[in-house]
This record gives C-alpha cells, sequence and structure tokens, in this order.
C-alpha cells in the first residue's frame, strides 16, 4: 500500500502519489474492474479526495495512461540520443525490454488498449500516446513508414510474449513466437530483444 505521508505535501506531491497508487490498481483490474474504493485505500486516503484531485476516476485513469505513454517516450529519447538508424531503433527496443519487465506498465498499456475499444475520451488519449512513439522513433532514428511498422509490430509482439510468459512456455508455437522478438533492429528487419517472462503486479 502506498500510504500519503502525513508532513505537508504540494497538489502535484499528492496527485504523483495517488497516481502510483492507481497505476497498481489499473494493471491488477483495469479500467471497468477497478473501483475508487481501491484506489483511496492503497493511497491511504479517503474516496471524496481522490475526486477533489481529479474529478472522476476517468479522469484519474487518463492521467495514469498518460504516464505511462509519457515514461515509455522518455525512455527512447534517453537510449536514442547520439543514435540514428538502425542503431536508433535497436536501442529503443532495448529500453522496451527493460520497460515491459514492469509489469504494472505492460497491463496498463494492455487495459488502456482494451479501454479504448468502447470510449472515445480513452481511445484518444491511447491514439495520443501511439502518436508520441511513433513520432520520437521516426525523429531520433529518420526510419521510414515501412521499418517503423516492423519495429513498432515487434514492440507489440513483444507485449505478447511478455504477458503470456511464452518463453516460458516448451512448446514449439511458443518457441517460434518469442525467438521472433530476438531478432535485432535492422533495416531488413527491426526487432526487439530477447524477453523474459514478465512477474505478476504486486497486490496489496
Amino acid at each position: 500500500m502506498i500510504v500519503m505521508a502525513e508532513q505537508r505535501m504540494s497538489a502535484d506531491e499528492r496527485r504523483a502519489l495517488v497516481v502510483r497508487a492507481a497505476t497498481a490498481a489499473f494493471a491488477d483490474g483495469g479500467y471497468e474492474g477497478t473501483s475508487t474504493e481501491d484506489i483511496a485505500r492503497r493511497a491511504g486516503i479517503s474516496q471524496p479526495y481522490i475526486f477533489r484531485l481529479f474529478g472522476s476516476k476517468k479522469d484519474l485513469f487518463v492521467e495514469v495512461v498518460n504516464a505511462c505513454f509519457g515514461r515509455t517516450v522518455a525512455a527512447f529519447e534517453k537510449a536514442a540520443e547520439g543514435l540514428e538508424g538502425p542503431e536508433a531503433l535497436e536501442a529503443m527496443g532495448a529500453a522496451y525490454s527493460e520497460l515491459v519487465r514492469d509489469p504494472e506498465l505492460l497491463l496498463v498499456e494492455m487495459h488502456a488498449f482494451t479501454a479504448a475499444v468502447h470510449d472515445d475520451r480513452v481511445r484518444e488519449v491511447a491514439r495520443d500516446g501511439m502518436r508520441l512513439i511513433w513520432q520520437v522513433a521516426r525523429r531520433s532514428s529518420g526510419a521510414g513508414p515501412g521499418e517503423l511498422q516492423e519495429w513498432l509490430a515487434m514492440g507489440m509482439l513483444m507485449n505478447v510474449v511478455a504477458a503470456l510468459g511464452l518463453e516460458a512456455v516448451d512448446e514449439g508455437w511458443a518457441r517460434d513466437v518469442a525467438c521472433m522478438s530476438e531478432r535485432p533492429c535492422t533495416p531488413e528487419g527491426p526487432g526487439m530483444p530477447k524477453q523474459r517472462p514478465v512477474p505478476a503486479p504486486r497486490r496489496s
């Protein structure tokens, strides 16, 4: 449980603490399956205080999704600094392989895509996040649409491999799918580094 400290905090610090608690809660239950009561319990605050800070559960979910995409974009920018072409794509792929080791980030991303199917606002936020990822990859690498499409598709494949723990499945089809995510980032086949199964999210 993330409990708010007793000392005085700024509004931004309070919001950050609640976002951390909400990230863990939404990772566990998704948007529909998470209650503001659960988030408040994890944060050690009252439920009404969540609405004072964010207005609604959806507003809080949007903030959590934006934070996760922002973390991904920042990692890509740092990884690709000073690089270009395939080397930049490979570096960003390596950075993503570390990011998806965090089950909360991976699960929030996947829950956002699921909620986007039926929710226009969440769809817009997810689109914005993917737009930023595409833009930083294009700007950093100078790659064309075809290369970026393959690179992005390999990242989505990494999500599947990590979420399903396919590298731990001793079956031919699982090995074939998992090994696809080991390809180096090259103009012929941009890929992502090898993944290990993602641990289950921690529950409070």
